[in-house]
């Protein structure tokens, strides 16, 4: 028989990580505990405040009443859990961990410690001064694709930092992604957009906020950068409104993150969708630790990836859970030699 328990756990950025929807300075989890014999397996929930469409004030009683179903025998009904998606990754990824050997959940070069998964590297929102530190420190680190957030300092001063990538290095050898997190207006973004494109950009993440179907898709339309969706998938987790959202806006790419977009499950429905609509795609972690970045770094090595995906991010923390996990350049490696530590949680 399987139980279950939760543990919840805070993490500490060791930098305040600054979006255009506020600062974080601490990171809140919850991991799902499951046991069978000798077994152990272990998944991570971890909505973001104000974004997960499951952050909701009894977040905590919520896991613990699929607990509840687990210990008296009555298993998951993971339909049930489609409106929960951290919560249906934490329970789905720890049933994954509970059958794995070794916390191997897919057999692949990336979890043999054979290969590493390209990625972005992430430059967090600040002053133009921290945000040109952290370009020239990932570039000198190896990544030759960068992803910068824009939409919350000064436009001009967002637009000087993107021509000064470009007077450094070209297109052939650094790609720039844009990320707004929905922080322009309709009746401004594609002033904006013109402007930046003359950078050569990859692609723009959310330039707008979500919920303007029509908005979007005009702008998809006319966008002299090519346009991916992000947010604007939170909350839409029935496979019926996931193609009507798609047909509507029919955007040059879609971002997945499993804890905000239908956990494994969900996500697997959305890059079939894409790929029937020839939409572009690539995966991307949402905060988590080294505990939910393990999960979806070895599910997007199981897939046919070949872009930068946006993996880097369960290194931001001071108290992390230890892991074979680790960045060298531009990859994200997992060491098939190196252990875990899971005395914080179990």
């Amino acid at each position: 028989m399987i139980t279950a328990a939760v543990k919840p756990y805070t993490l500490m950025f060791a930098r305040p990580a600054g979006t255009s929807r506020g600062v974080y300075q601490t990171r809140n989890s919850w991991y799902i505990v499951l046991r069978a014999d000798d077994r152990v397996g272990i998944g991570e929930c971890a909505p973001l405040p104000n974004l997960s469409c499951d952050d909701i004030p009894n977040y905590q009683e919520r896991i613990e009443h699929f607990c509840e179903f687990i210990n008296t025998g009555k298993g998951i009904d993971f339909e049930e859990l489609r409106s929960c998606p951290s919560i249906l990754f934490g329970f789905e990824t720890a049933l994954r961990d509970l059958s794995a050997d070794e916390h191997i959940f897919w057999s692949t070069s990336f979890s043999r410690g054979e290969s590493g998964i390209p990625i972005n590297g992430l430059i967090w929102m600040g002053s133009h001064d921290y945000m040109l530190s952290q370009i020239d420190t990932k570039v000198s680190a190896g990544f030759r694709c960068l992803k910068l957030k824009v939409g919350a300092i000064d436009f001009d001063q967002e637009l000087s930092l993107v021509q000064h990538i470009r007077e450094r290095y070209s297109a052939s050898d650094l790609e720039i992604r844009l990320d707004a997190n929905g922080g322009f207006k309709p009746n401004e973004v594609l002033v904006k957009m013109d402007k930046f494109s003359k950078y050569h950009i990859h692609s723009i993440e959310q330039p707008i906020m979500a919920r303007q179907i029509a908005d979007m898709a005009s702008l998809v339309k006319h966008a002299p950068i090519p346009v991916a969706l992000d947010e604007e998938l939170i909350g839409i987790n029935a496979y019926s409104q996931k193609l009507e959202l798609l047909e509507e806006i029919n955007p040059h790419y879609i971002i997945l993150k499993p804890s905000l977009h239908g956990g494994l499950l969900g996500s697997t429905e959305w890059i079939e969708l894409a790929n029937e609509h020839k939409i572009g795609w690539w995966i991307t972690s949402a905060l988590e630790s080294n505990v939910g970045l393990n999960a979806i770094a070895q599910w997007c090595a199981s897939l046919p990836v070949s872009m930068p995906q946006g993996l880097g991010t369960g290194m931001l923390f001071t108290n992390n859970i230890e892991s074979p996990l680790s960045i060298k350049g531009q990859e994200l490696w997992y060491d098939a030699s190196s252990s875990w530590n899971f005395s914080e949680i179990l």
